[in-house]
């Protein structure tokens, strides 16, 4: 257990000093968002384009991971609708509220961070985890505030889910990738060289950016958020687990990192939409805020009872 504290200390002390800085007043919010845009658009997608570029596509389409990931996480999804639903909020803020408690920030944090844990084996179940995010939570979400807004599917729905997905530079990254990965053939080195380069940024800017991040964040509904938190960092992992170990057979490298993958706190893009959508975007600015905090302890704790 030391072991695991002291390898993902300095990961979350990196977060630490981005707040340092935000609480400061060195980063503001503007250049929060600069630094979270660079890399966003540069310095992840190359990380991801590098790792997508060398994979065996055959290994990917890995069913038992995928279907172990997006059982559970759809198990969890309903739960957390189910409970606004009760409380008798509107359609779109139960799909924020869903969405919070099974989208996980695998970009910014999972892929840099667990890559360098768990070596760079760990890449392929994480783009595996990402795929389902971006393809299905996300479009999933859209949708349903789509329906909230207009009382039904209709082409501008579909129009709207497809432009939010060729616009997310990660799933551009990620099927980039993948299409120079079915040539068979290497990356020139001078490209490999430029995106090995640009992808070491990734860890540390993005660990940086979230820190000033959460500095920018205010507290609304606590109560709402605590449990959402729950849902994404103990919920949430364990039916990973569940499915992963027990409903499918998963390899036991391929489901640790499943598993690490669950517990990682709510993503930022999830804010973002909220805000761009203008549904409940301070509910989960607090949950980002929680689960960021706790997450210390709770990843910890996985990684170690998963070792």
């Amino acid at each position: 257990m030391i072991d695991v504290v002291l390898q993902v200390l300095p990961f979350f002390a990196l977060i630490g000093i981005g707040a340092g800085a935000g609480a400061s007043g060195m980063f503001d919010a503007g250049a929060g968002r600069v630094l979270t845009r660079f890399v966003f658009y540069f310095a992840l997608s190359a990380l991801l384009f590098r790792f997508a570029s060398g994979l065996d596509l055959g290994a990917l389409f890995d069913w038992r991971v995928l279907g172990a990931y997006a059982s559970a996480s759809l198990a969890v999804y309903a739960l957390a609708f189910a409970v606004a639903t009760r409380r008798g909020v509107s359609l779109s803020e139960r799909a924020v509220e869903a969405q919070c408690a099974v989208v996980g920030n695998v970009g910014f944090l999972g892929l840099p961070m667990l890559t360098m844990l768990l070596g760079e084996g760990a890449a392929l179940p994480i783009l595996q985890v990402l795929t389902v995010d971006l393809l299905l939570f996300a479009a999933l979400i859209v949708t349903l505030f789509s329906i909230d807004r207009e009382g039904r599917i209709g082409p501008g729905t579909l129009l709207r889910v497809g432009q939010a997905l060729v616009r997310n530079p990660m799933l551009v990254a990620i099927f980039a990738g993948f299409a120079w990965a079915a040539t068979g053939m290497a990356l020139p080195a001078p490209v490999s060289d430029l995106m090995t380069l640009l992808g070491d940024a990734a860890t540390p800017g993005a660990l940086f950016a979230i820190g000033v991040s959460l500095m920018q964040k205010n507290a609304e509904r606590l109560s709402v958020a605590t449990w959402l938190s729950t849902c994404k960092l103990v919920l949430h992992p364990l039916a990973v687990a569940l499915a992963a170990l027990v409903l499918f057979p998963v390899p036991d490298g391929a489901a640790r990192v499943v598993i690490a993958t669950a517990a990682l706190p709510v993503a930022g893009n999830v804010f973002i939409l909220a805000q761009s959508y203008g549904v409940a975007p301070q509910r989960v600015s607090t949950a980002i805020l929680i689960s960021t905090i706790v997450s210390i302890a709770t990843l910890t704790l996985t990684l170690a009872l998963t070792t």
